[in-house]
């Protein structure tokens, strides 16, 4: 009876030490993906960085007006002015109390 327990209680360490083994394996797979993920985030971060960078280099204010001034024969572009802007009273608001609209013609 004694030979069955020390054998069932070995088996039940070798078994426990598989397992242990084995969520030790997938912890380190994990730690592994883990590390490449942010690896990986960390070059999109980099990348994004640059294109930022880059797209506040073409759209400088100077840079904009020379190639509008290069291509105004063939784009007609012109400077914003503030008279080019509405006024806030020109906006058309709908009546306070009128009946409802019937269909999207009423809106116009």
């Amino acid at each position: 009876m004694r030979a069955l327990f020390y054998l069932l209680t070995a088996f039940g360490v070798i078994g426990l030490a598989i397992w242990a083994y084995d969520q030790n394996q997938k912890t380190q797979v994990a730690i592994r993906d883990v590390r490449g993920l942010r690896a990986e985030i960390r070059a999109l971060h980099e990348a994004l960085d640059v294109q930022r960078a880059e797209w506040a280099y073409l759209n400088r204010p100077q840079r904009l007006r020379a190639l509008a001034q290069m291509n105004f024969e063939r784009l007609g572009l012109l400077p914003l002015q503030g008279g080019q802007f509405g006024q806030v009273d020109e906006i058309p608001y709908p009546l306070i109390g009128a009946a409802a609209s019937t269909g999207p013609e009423d809106t116009l």
